[in-house]
Formats: structure tokens, sequence, C-alpha cells
């Protein structure tokens, strides 16, 4: 009896220390992750106080800005705006009308740089960063690496710029590590396509310059030994743009040259192509794929630059033009990115929405730019001219995918928000980010100066006063009143703008932190259009929500009029919500401000609201 009764026990003790092992075993609770907000920092711009402006002015004359003056006050205070990524743009070595001969750098034939500062997207080298960025330009490279352990300190990870379709018609890799090729070095120049060729060539033919219109003159018509109308390069290759002309057109993207990915001149493809099954697979399925597969010789090229960028500390990359690249070379070079950092950030600029899908699904990329859907939609509202009703039909449209279209209102490319050609005053923007910065589980990303009302007005030279200057030295007004002097406090801003930034800080911070963000959309705008009077389409509305956390966001684009009305929240979303008949306090997210209360009544809400010109609420429910 006793054996038997000995064995039951051991059994028991057996079993209970299984149980526990399992308990012990079973992984700890992932807290929910939460929206990301990219910081894109014009690296030449950014830390320069020079407030000469003159259109043309050289580096003497006008200033840089060095990877030095990004300290870590001013990163600290860039974090506390709420930022998680910092994109530096402009960073790899690019063309420059500078004399850096003294550290083996050859110089730019201004016939073929545009601006004086050059176009970061024209890159000479990509072992190497910009000299100008650096204090001393023989340690640039070390300049730069202080500043990514700089911004790693802070607790923000660190993008830069990837332009894969193309590079500077005078790339010359001074710095490549042993075993590294430059472009071009080994193409075969007789022919106009070589599967590893990394360039196409117009053979027999000689590049011409452009013919320049407009008034344009290389340096604004300044005396140069190099403005000769005249650049060496034969036989002449095609421009990065795509153009197969010896002689591109002035408004072609002459300074470049496209790269040969395999693509034959018909269009037909020397690589394989992915099967339709791979859309459902991940970057390991298709890092497999490519493994041990024969590839053209460019693929090889920009995948080492990647991983020599990843080993240096960077956490992602942004690429320019991805939809001039083949999808199958960026499911290549994605998956092997990821397999070195399952975490990197991974950007692309495409803006053609039929190709969506290929590349987010195919090409591994985690974001595109939503530009060509929702902020073209917020920027014709914010002209006046636009509907509101437009915004819900977007993201209905964009569904499947809205985690992987990031928003932005400005970027290098795009006019700031303040330029007279815009919106003319920053205060019109303010609406517009709370909607963008709210509507989707996709990042956010502000560009320098977007917080502050940058109103990009400086005539820089070769820029476009409506955008602040990316091929010129200029100072950036607004901006530099927020450094006031390196000190990053925002010491000369007038109140207007030191409330902007404010506001953007307050939407910033609250988007980091809001599990609801990263929960369900619905909107409830057309309901309201139909069963609440005074409610129009310079108004929008809708609901997010997790089970923790519930928002009702509403924002007045309109900057003349008040709004006083009972908006409505639907029976489903009541339902959804499982709220019951009864009051339900309420608190503005974003200026801390109590009430009005959410009434449910027989299954269906209501909130008494007054929204002043351009006002938005971020009402919280706190049950």
């Amino acid at each position: 009896m006793r054996t038997i009764t000995g064995l039951i026990i051991a059994l028991v003790i057996v079993a209970f220390n299984s149980c526990i092992e399992k308990t012990e075993q079973k992984p700890a609770p992932q807290p929910m992750k939460k929206k990301e907000v990219v910081y894109q920092v014009f690296t030449r711009l950014f830390g320069n106080t020079n407030t000469t402006n003159k259109p043309w002015g050289t580096i003497e004359e006008n200033g840089v800005g060095k990877f030095a003056d990004i300290s870590e006050k001013a990163l600290t205070e860039i974090k506390k705006l709420g930022v998680t990524h910092i994109w530096y743009t402009g960073v790899p070595h690019h063309a420059v009308i500078n004399d850096y001969t003294d550290y083996g750098i050859s110089n730019d034939d201004p016939d073929v740089v545009k601006g004086r500062a050059g176009s970061p997207y024209a890159v000479k080298d990509y072992y190497n960063v910009d000299p100008d960025l650096a204090i001393d330009p023989s340690k640039r490279l070390e300049e730069f690496k202080e500043l990514i352990e700089r911004t790693h300190k802070i607790g923000m990870k660190v993008v830069i710029d990837i332009v894969p379709n193309h590079v500077a018609r005078n790339y010359e890799g001074k710095t490549n590590p042993d075993g590294v090729e430059d472009f071009g070095s080994s193409d075969d120049t007789s022919k106009e396509y070589d599967v590893n060729n990394n360039f196409y060539y117009i053979p027999g033919e000689s590049f011409k310059v452009p013919e320049w219109q407009e008034g344009y003159k290389p340096l604004g018509g300044e005396e140069n030994s190099l403005i000769d109308s005249k650049f060496e390069e034969n036989p002449a290759k095609w421009t990065g743009n795509g153009s197969r002309l010896a002689q591109p057109h002035y408004n072609d993207w002459y300074e470049t040259v496209k790269i040969n990915y395999g693509v034959r001149p018909d269009g037909t493809k020397d690589f394989e192509e992915l099967p339709e099954t791979y859309r459902e697979k991940d970057y390991k399925e298709h890092y497999e794929f490519w493994k041990n597969k024969t590839l053209p010789d460019s693929w090889i090229k920009f995948k080492d630059i990647t991983q020599y960028w990843l080993d240096l500390g960077i956490d992602g990359f942004r690429f320019d033009m991805a939809e001039m690249v083949p999808v199958e070379f960026w499911s290549y070079l994605n998956s092997n990115i990821k397999i070195k950092n399952p975490d990197a950030f991974l950007l692309a600029e495409v803006y053609n929405p039929s190709l969506y899908r290929d590349y987010i699904q195919q090409g591994k990329m985690d974001y595109l730019y939503d530009k060509v859907e929702l902020y073209d939609s917020i920027k014709h509202i914010m002209k006046g001219y636009g509907w509101t009703d437009h915004i819900p039909v977007v993201q209905k449209g964009m569904a499947d995918i809205e985690h992987h279209m990031l928003h932005f209102l400005e970027n290098h490319d795009e006019q700031r928000i303040a330029s007279p050609d815009f919106a003319g005053n920053a205060q019109l923007g303010k609406p517009a980010m709370v909607v963008s910065a709210t509507i989707s589980t996709s990042p956010t990303m502000i560009y320098f100066g977007q917080e502050v009302g940058e109103p990009g007005l400086e005539d820089a030279g070769f820029g476009d006063p409506t955008r602040t200057s990316i091929f010129d030295y200029i100072g950036v007004s607004h901006h530099q009143r927020w450094v006031n002097n390196k000190k990053f406090d925002g010491g000369k801003l007038s109140d207007e703008e030191k409330n902007l930034r404010d506001f953007y800080k307050r939407l910033l911070n609250f988007t980091i932190s809001s599990e609801a963000l990263m929960g369900d959309y619905q909107e409830i705008h057309f309901y309201n259009k139909e069963h609440t009077e005074g409610y129009d389409h310079r108004v929008l509305s809708f609901v997010r929500w997790t089970a923790n956390e519930k928002l009702i966001v509403l924002s007045n684009f309109d900057a003349q009029k008040n709004y006083s009305f009972n908006v409505k929240v639907p029976e489903d979303v009541i339902a959804k919500w499982e709220l019951k008949d009864g009051e339900y306090p309420l608190s503005d997210a974003l200026y801390g401000m109590v009430g009005p209360d959410l009434t449910v009544a027989n299954g269906r809400g209501l909130i008494q609201v007054d929204l002043a010109p351009l006002q938005s609420y971020i009402f919280k429910l706190d049950k």
C-alpha cells in the first residue's frame, strides 16, 4: 500500500514539476507595438547659423551645417518632440562644387552638378560621406560615426538614403573597402546593354551637356574654369531618369546615370521573376529564394553597400525612386538587410498606387510614401478646394496595406506648408497633421523646420523658393530661430512659432504612446454628414480603439468658421465598444481639457462639440 501511495505521490510531483516547467517556458507577453515618428533632417542645413543667404553663395559666404552641430542637446530636443527615428538626408558623398583635392577627392564639373552644394541624390562615393559635413574632411566618416553613436545614446534610430536607380555622372569610389570594384569599371562599353554592365551605353556617341534654358547658367553665371559646356564621357551613358539621348534635356536628371539591374532595353528581364506565391512569404523565404542564384552585378554591389552601412550602425534606409528599379531586386536586397537586422526600417519612394502592393508584398518594403493618395487629398483641403469626404475613401482603399503607407505633410521634395504657393500659413497644417498622424497605424514623418512654420522663402540659386533648397548652401530662417546659435532651445522663436512647436510636440508624443492608434479604425464622417445638423465637408471625424483605449478624433479644416454640433457615434461603434446607455467622461489627449461627456442613449452616442477654426480634438474615453 505504501509503495502504491508513494508511486502516486511521485507521479503527482513529476506532473506538477512538468507543469511548472511548461509555465516557465511560456514567452513573456510582448508589449503592444506603438507608432513610429520619423524626423527628416537635411544634414547640410540643420546646424547652419549663417543668415547671409546669397543666391548661389559659396560655402564660405552662406555657411554649412556639420555633423558635429547635431549635438546631444539638439538630439535630446528632437527626441522630446516625440521622434523615434532620424532620417539624415544627404549623408553619402555626392558631387559638390568645392575643392577637396587636398583630401584625395577630385573636383566636380559644374556642368553636371545641380546647384553649388550638389544634389544629395547624385552619389559620387557610396563608401564615404559628404566632405562638406565634416569639420575635418579627412575624418569625415569618423565624424558621422560619432553622430550615429550620439543619436543611439539619446534613444533614436538612424536612417540614411540609398539611391539604387542612379549615381552621379562622375561616380568615383576613392575609399572602397578591399575587394570592392567601382560601378562601371568592368563594363563592356561597346554594348548598349549587358546583364553584368552597371550602366547602359550609347556606343559611338559622346555625352553632351544639355542646352540650358530659362536663363539658367551653372553657378549662376560665375566664372569657373570647369564651366565650358563640356563633360568627358565616351561613350555616353543613359541618364538617371531613363533618357537614352547622348545630350539629355535640361529637365532630365542630367547629373546622374541610370543603373542597369539586368533589364534589357526592351524591358524584358535577365533574371528570374518572383512567383506570385511569394507575396505571402516572409523575408527569410525571400532570402532563400535568391540564395545561390546567379544575379546581375549591380544587385551584388548595392547589397554590399547596404551591408557596409548596417555594419556602421545604420538602422534603416530611405530608398529613392524605388519604383524605377525592378521589384525582384528589392526582394533580394531587403531580405538580405532583414537577415542582418530584422528590425531595419525600410522606407521607399513609390508614387504609382498600382505598384504599392508589389513593392510591399514582393519587394518586402516596410513603408512607402502615402503621397498620391492621402497627402494629395489633404493638400487640396488645406488649399481650400478639397473636401474631407475624400479622406475616408482613401483610407478604405488602403485598408489592407494602411500600416505600410507612411504619412507626411512635408519633405525635401514637397512645398513647405507655410509657403505662399501651398497654404501660406503654418496654422493650416494643424488639423491636417492631427488627421495624418492619427488616422492609421503607419509611421508619421515631419521635415525639420515644419514644427516652427518654416516657409521656404529663401532664393538659394538652383533651389525652388517654395521648397527648402536641397542643391545650395543656405540658412533656414525659422529653423535657425529654434537653433538659437546652437543652444537648440527655441530662444528666438516668436510666441506663435513656440505654440506651433508645442502643438507638434503634444501630438507626436501622444501618437507614440497611444495603444488605440495601433488598433481599429472606423470613419464616422459620412454618418455625421447624414445625421448631424451643421456638420459638413470641412470637418472630419473618425474613431480609433483597442480594448483598453477608445478615441474620437474631430478636426476642423476651416480657417474661418466655428462649428457647434452634436457629433454622433453610430450604434455599431457603441456596440463594438460595449457601452451601455449612460454618461461617459471624455478628456482631450492634446491639451488635457476635461469633457464634454459622451452620452449613450438607445445604443447611440452623442457629444456636444464646439470646434474653433483649425481646431482638433482627440477625445479619449475615460472609463
